[in-house]
């Protein structure tokens, strides 16, 4: 099999709410605060689909022009996306990321950060699909790359300390 040159690659860039399904011609990217993306990918027939979403559970009960908000929702969009592909998803390797602490120190209770983490373990647990990875809370925001012809996924944290002093650089 020889490789696509990256000029075929087609970019994807997901927002909060968002979901993706597609073959190895796509590489997807997002930006993650408290949010969380989960990948799943078949190895053999290179099918993958990403999500990230803003908070665990579902919510099915109100209208959302993001589909994928809640993480239940977004799992579940994914998982007939893969289907209808005829993608066997106990045969998926996933990997989740995310849910980092945007604003630490304030208060004591449990950030949605954490909850859409436990979340997406808990998810994938349930449903039998192999966890291979994860790059889960910390401090910052994480920038991920998904390249769907390998199943790599890029993940780069930043703290919110770095991103200020590089936008004042940037500025001065």
């Amino acid at each position: 099999m020889t490789a696509m040159p990256d000029s075929k690659v087609i970019d994807i860039f997901l927002m909060p709410g968002d979901y993706f399904v597609g073959d190895e011609q796509y590489r997807v990217r997002t930006l993650l605060g408290s949010c969380v993306s989960v990948t799943l990918w078949h190895p053999r027939m290179r099918i993958g689909a990403m999500s990230h979403f803003q908070l665990p559970g579902e919510g099915r009960r109100r209208a959302h022009s993001q589909p994928g908000i809640y993480g239940a929702d977004a799992m579940q969009l994914m998982f007939a996306g893969l289907s209808s592909r005829g993608v066997p998803l106990m045969q998926c390797q996933g990997k989740i990321f995310g849910g980092g602490a945007m604003f630490p120190g304030r208060g004591k209770t449990v950030d949605i950060g954490t909850q859409n983490g436990d979340f997406a373990r808990s998810y994938l647990q349930q449903h039998e699909i192999t966890l291979v990875s994860e790059s889960l809370f910390g401090v910052g925001h994480r920038q991920l790359i998904f390249s769907i012809r390998s199943g790599e996924v890029l993940s780069r944290q930043v703290a919110p300390e770095l991103a200020l002093v590089g936008a004042t650089k940037k500025k001065g």
